[in-house]
Formats: structure tokens, C-alpha cells, sequence
């Protein structure tokens, strides 16, 4: 053992003393340390949580947009090059004849077929059969559809049938209606025996179906949907070139997985002397957005975490410094008995990463639990890689060594005598 020129032993300080020695300080002043260690627990809580929930949520966001974004693709038309039309092709609406066949023949098609706004005068009436007298609903939207498009938009019928074929072929006169749509005319779904019609200016049309809810298209919107060869009888041809409000258009239902291949044969299969005309709109890679939403919110919520632990660090050199200011009678003490600056600052410094490390281990706690409760509420599957979530308490402890530093240095450089002097 070595000892002073008095003969003493040479005073030291062991790891253990500066636990027993935080420990301590930590308990006499419960009410302060936990007060000090909340920003501790809330920045690494969410540092947690926020990895856990992105991880989470990602592997959602791909089976979400896979459901019913990745199996569409839209096609436009652009209008033929110096007003030509293409061989083959219904100068009307840019599309040929049998567009519905032939997008159906492409593998991964499950349906598709073309469809437009139909382009009405403004003021037009839009009543019911069964009331007449019922006032005029401009939020009504009358559209074209092929049969095809019609199975393409996914509608979910109430009452009746979707537009057939027969139907379009001899361009008869029936509408197919959303339920807000025949409620605004005051056709009743359970009453379509009835043959009940849809008045347009005057014009009839008789409703075959009513449907509930649909998955492209005609989403959100009260919509009357009527055969695509009646439209071109009862009110003209659409417009040709992107930007036009009644641009004829081609929906394409496909299987899981199959979007961007057909996209990249539809142009050339409908329209193979010009295919250029055609504009195919396909989604994004679902992996590439997965990827863009992970990073966008992984450093927003981030962001916040590295805030809150800012906010604990503040609230420990605060809480340190101001134990160092009241304890200036015991360091003053310490040092008159033998401790050495360096004990001093370990003891302190002792106690503020203790306060860190225990506001890591409760906010790692929290987070965890945070990411299981939200992922069991929604029906998912937490995930938490071991490689963020185990480490995650030594980022208290960090933090608590850090803001520990400065008041561990004052109370280093304390002067026994003045110290007692204070006293």
C-alpha cells in the first residue's frame, strides 16, 4: 500500500465507494432525482419508440399500398399526332374498339377498360323518377365506362348489376349510381324491380345497380356511370390531350405484383402503330416508398428525441451544479479529511451518470412498450431490432456523464478552506 510523507495511507477512491456514494445521493433526494431523470426517460423513450414504430409502420406501408395502389395503372390519352388517328382506332376517344379485350389478354391484367367525365352544360338537371320535383344536384358527376372499367373500379354493388356489355353494344340507356347519389334523387336501392330512372336534361336512364363503394375511380364522389357508346350518342365525343376535363382514360385493374410489367406492355398493346399517344401512369416501386416514408419519419421523430435528451442533459447539469452549491460543506469536509479533487469529481460525476443510466433502462422500458400496445391496437406486427433497442440505456448514461461534467469540474476545484469557511 502505498503511503503520504505523514506515513497515512494514500486516500483513493473505488468504484464501488462512488456507486454507494450516488446511490446515496440519489435516494436522500428521490423527488429531485426523479424530476431530473424525466428528460433522460422521455428522450430515450422516444429514440426507442420512434425506431420501434418506424420499423413497425414500414412493414406495413408495403402490404397497405400493395392492396390497391400497386395493382392500378392508368392510361391517358394524348391525342393523335397532327390529328390523325391511329389505324384501328375509335377517333372518338383515341382508344381501339375492343380496348377492354385487349387489355385483358395481357398477363397480370385482372380488368381494365376506358372510361371519361361525360361534359354536360352547366346547370344541368339531374332528377329521379320517383321525384320529380326534386331540386337539381350539381354534385353529380356523370361519366362514361366501358364495361371493362367498370369491373376495373372495383364497385361494391348494393342492388343490381354493373354496366354490361350487351348494354354498351346497343348503347342503351341505363345508369349505375352510387347510394348518395340515388338517395340525392330519391331512387331507393331495394326498389330497382321497379325499373326506377335517372333523368339527365330530360334524358332517361334507367337504373340497373347501385353500388356502395368503389376502389378506383369514383372512390370519394357521388358519381352515375352510363354506357361508353350512349355517352358518345347523347352527348358528343370527349376531348383528346391530357389536361382536358373530359379526356377519355384507361383503368387497369392487375394482380399483386404485376403493375409495372403492364405497364410497360398496355401502350404498345392498344395502340401498336402510335403507342406514344398513349400516357401510362404506373405506381412507384411500393419498396422505394417504403424506403422515402421510413427515412422521412425516422429523422423527424428523431429529431424530437435528440430535443427531449438535449432537455434531460440541461435538466441534470442544472440539478448537479445546483447539489454542488448545496453540498459545498460536505466537499469541503471530503477534502479536509484527505479526498482528493479528482474523488470529488468522480463522486459526482458517479451520481449524474447513475441518474442517466436509470432514466435510460425506464424510458427503454416505455419505448418498448410504447411500440407493442401501438402495434397489438392496430392488428400488426411489432418489430424492435435487439441492436438499437439493448444499447439504448448506455445513451442515458452518456448523457447523464456528460451533463455531469461541468458541475463535477466545479466541485472539484472547491477550496477546503473556503469551503469551510462557507460553512
Amino acid at each position: 500500500m502505498r503511503r503520504s510523507l505523514t506515513g497515512l495511507p494514500l486516500p483513493r477512491l473505488t468504484a464501488r465507494d462512488a456507486t454507494a456514494e450516488a446511490v446515496a445521493g440519489i435516494v436522500q433526494r428521490p423527488g429531485r432525482a426523479g424530476l431530473t431523470m424525466l428528460g433522460t426517460v422521455l428522450g430515450v423513450g422516444a429514440f426507442v419508440a420512434v425506431l420501434g414504430l418506424t420499423a413497425t409502420g414500414a412493414g406495413q406501408i408495403s402490404h397497405q399500398f400493395t392492396v390497391l395502389e400497386d395493382t392500378t395503372v392508368t392510361v391517358e390519352d394524348n391525342g393523335p399526332a397532327n390529328n390523325v388517328a391511329a389505324p384501328g382506332t375509335n377517333p372518338a376517344i383515341g382508344f381501339p374498339a375492343d380496348a377492354d379485350a385487349i387489355a385483358g389478354h395481357i398477363n397480370g391484367v385482372a380488368a381494365a377498360g376506358v372510361w371519361w367525365p361525360v361534359s354536360v352544360p352547366d346547370g344541368t338537371n339531374f332528377t329521379g323518377s320517383l321525384a320529380l320535383s326534386a331540386a337539381a344536384s350539381q354534385t353529380i358527376n356523370l361519366l362514361a365506362a366501358s364495361p371493362g372499367a367498370t369491373a376495373a373500379m372495383g364497385l361494391t354493388m348494393v342492388a343490381g348489376s354493373p354496366l354490361s356489355t350487351y348494354e354498351n353494344d346497343n348503347s342503351q340507356h341505363v345508369a349505375v349510381i352510387d347510394t348518395s347519389t340515388a338517395a340525392a334523387l330519391g331512387i331507393s336501392a331495394a326498389r330497382l324491380a321497379s325499373h326506377p330512372a335517372a333523368f339527365v336534361d330530360g334524358i332517361a336512364y334507367t337504373v340497373v345497380g347501385v353500388y356502395s363503394s368503389a376502389q378506383r375511380v369514383v372512390t370519394d364522389e357521388s358519381a352515375m356511370l352510363i354506357p361508353e357508346n350512349t355517352a358518345l350518342a347523347d352527348f358528343g365525343n370527349p376531348q383528346p390531350g391530357i389536361g382536358n376535363q373530359d379526356e377519355a382514360q384507361m383503368v387497369v385493374a392487375t394482380r399483386v405484383g404485376a403493375a409495372q410489367a403492364v405497364s410497360r406492355q398496355i401502350a404498345a398493346a392498344e395502340l401498336p402503330t402510335d403507342p406514344s399517344r398513349l400516357v401510362v401512369t404506373s405506381p412507384p416501386n411500393p419498396q422505394n416508398l417504403q424506403s422515402e416514408v421510413s427515412g422521412d419519419l425516422a429523422g423527424l421523430f428523431l429529431i424530437l428525441a435528440l430535443i427531449s435528451l438535449l432537455i434531460g442533459a440541461v435538466g441534470i447539469a442544472n440539478t448537479t451544479l445546483v447539489a454542488v452549491l448545496e453540498r459545498t460543506e460536505e466537499i469541503g469536509l471530503r477534502r479536509a479529511v484527505g479526498a482528493r479533487p479528482r474523488h470529488i469529481a468522480a463522486q459526482f460525476l458517479a451520481e449524474s451518470t447513475a441518474i442517466g443510466t436509470l432514466g435510460g433502462l425506464i424510458g427503454t422500458c416505455i419505448g418498448v412498450g410504447t411500440v407493442v400496445i401501438f402495434a397489438a391496437a392496430k392488428d400488426w406486427t411489432a418489430v424492435l431490432n435487439p441492436a438499437y433497442t439493448l444499447p439504448a440505456p448506455l445513451i442515458g448514461s452518456v448523457v447523464g456523464l456528460l451533463a455531469g461534467a461541468y458541475p463535477a469540474l466545479r466541485a472539484a476545484r472547491t477550496s477546503p478552506l473556503a469551503a469551510l469557511r462557507h460553512a
